[in-house]
């Protein structure tokens, strides 16, 4: 019985699931877009409190649910104004601070998001470059169109879900787990 009171612990990670939505901006109240942590000049922006960036959005939301450490609205909500118009970038990287000072690291982020335009392979490794520098572990994205169905497919807005992984901080990390 002593024997296996010191031995290894395996690693059990945990895993969340972010979703984030946002509305095209009124055309009388144009906005910038920002999408995966990107400027997409000449593109309609989204509307909402921050700067309205659903793949970041979403990917701050699934470390939170990975933890259990509430939501996006719970750490970013509209009651909190210093919020109001920050970078989704700013929030991820929030985010992840808020998931390490809860006692878990990160061991990936992927997110997907559903959208008619802008055409994204083009940057896909600038965004994720840019998410995983803020998230300090490796975040990837992809993208997709849902064939002209829902308010994605109408061009009325940008949809996204994300999963991420964390551990406990302090065990071994999940790769590295014999």
């Amino acid at each position: 019985m002593s024997g296996t009171q010191n031995a290894p612990q395996p690693v059990i990670p945990r895993t969340g699931i972010g979703i984030d939505v946002h509305g095209y901006a009124p055309e009388d109240a144009p906005q910038p877009l920002w999408l995966g942590g990107l400027l997409w000049p000449g593109e309609r922006g989204l509307s909402g409190h921050s700067d309205g960036d659903p793949v970041a959005h979403a990917a701050a939301d699934a470390l939170f649910s990975a933890c259990g450490v509430g939501d996006l609205g719970t750490h970013f909500g509209t009651d909190r104004p210093e919020y109001a118009g920050a970078s989704g970038v700013t929030l991820l990287a929030e985010a992840a601070r808020i998931v390490r000072a809860a006692g878990f690291e990160i061991g990936n982020i992927a997110v997907q998001f559903v959208a008619n335009k802008p055409k994204f392979g083009p940057r896909r490794e600038e965004s994720q470059r840019v998410l995983s520098a803020a998230a300090g572990a490796p975040v990837s994205v992809t993208a997709t169109t849902s064939d002209g169905l829902g308010f994605t497919g109408r061009g009325e807005g940008i949809a996204a879900m994300a999963t991420a992984l964390v551990y406990a901080a302090g065990s071994a990390s999940p790769t590295s787990v014999a």
